[in-house]
């Protein structure tokens, strides 16, 4: 979720019912070696806590000292080591899920960083439940990540070989919560209010994890809290509340002065507009006008015509 989940979206997310929140992850080196750059993808609100900030490398060491850091700086609820993510240059830089593949170099970074802020803060792991479908060691990761002092384990339901491809296994997932006394989080293929509800009831999980789909609809938090607590499904969000939190999100992100001027702010959320767009009617033509924005003017228009659009169908 890297580019995804900043403070910005966070609070978002915060707001629409998400009880715990993972800051984008970041490497330990640059936290060590970086500091003026990588500090502001730690960085969050009071009032976006519990969160914890998503670590990843391969040295135990250097990870253990770049979480003291972050302690020193932001006093976060927990750090959070990834073991899951699948991108090639993560992958390549023996972080991400190719630990899945060295489980004593797993170790060692597990250990490291739970060494490392001892008395301090809590340290979870996200992983996949395996390198490729002949490899498949999620419930042998998950001990051995307990023995190293890890206090809650969240799983995505594929190998690292998948992608994003494919289907999340859940069965896995639950295996993994059934072998170890820590709580397990499940993760994978999470749209919907119904889908959490299933997987609760179906699995051993602790809790769930939503992370692609809350991209476009950060409303899935607010569904599934009510379905979890009332058993009903809320009415689809109106095609106005949905504008009406595009551009909030947009001006947001220009008023932070985060990611440079208005221009490079819009310019660089295309994509997570598009996103946000992605089930609306007309998307199509919408996504291509979204692919060349520059200002927050340009998006308010787009609202407008697209609600005007929307009105004229629904009259007709």
């Amino acid at each position: 979720m890297a580019g995804v989940t900043d403070y910005i979206f966070r609070g978002i997310c915060k707001e629409m019912g998400a009880d715990v929140l993972v800051t984008e992850f970041v490497s330990a080196e640059g936290i060590l070696q970086a500091d003026a750059r990588t500090r502001k993808y730690t960085e969050f609100s009071e009032a976006q806590r519990p969160v914890g900030v998503q670590l990843f490398g391969a040295n135990g060491q250097r990870m253990g000292e770049a979480a003291r850091k972050i302690i020193d700086w932001q006093q976060p609820n927990f750090i959070d080591i990834n073991f899951g993510c699948p991108v090639n240059k993560v992958v390549a830089r023996n972080g991400g899920s190719s630990l899945l593949k060295d489980a004593p170099l797993l170790a060692a970074v597990a250990e490291g960083v739970v060494r490392a802020v001892a008395g301090q803060v809590p340290v979870t792991a996200k992983m996949r439940i395996g390198w490729d479908t002949q490899t498949i060691n999620a419930v042998a990761i998950a001990k051995t990540l307990v023995d190293c002092g890890v206090q809650v384990i969240a799983v995505h339901g594929r190998t690292r070989a998948q992608g994003y491809g494919g289907e999340a296994d859940w069965d896995v997932i639950d295996a993994v919560a059934r072998a170890v006394a820590v709580p397990v989080i499940g993760n994978g293929d999470l749209a919907s209010g119904a889908d959490v509800a299933r997987r609760r009831r179906e699995t051993a999980v602790a809790g769930v994890m939503i992370g692609r789909a809350a991209m476009g609809n950060p409303w899935v938090f607010r569904e599934a809290r009510e379905v979890l607590v009332n058993g009903v499904t809320p009415p689809p969000v109106r095609l106005e509340e949905r504008w009406d939190l595009v551009l909030r999100h947009c001006r947001l992100a220009v008023a932070s002065d985060r990611y440079g001027n208005e221009c490079q702010t819009i310019t660089s959320m295309r994509t997570r507009l598009m996103a946000y767009c992605k089930s609306f009617a007309g998307a199509k033509d919408l996504r291509q006008l979204l692919c060349q924005v520059t200002a927050v003017s340009q998006i308010e228009a787009l609202a407008d015509r697209s609600i005007g659009l929307a009105a004229m169908k629904d009259e007709g």
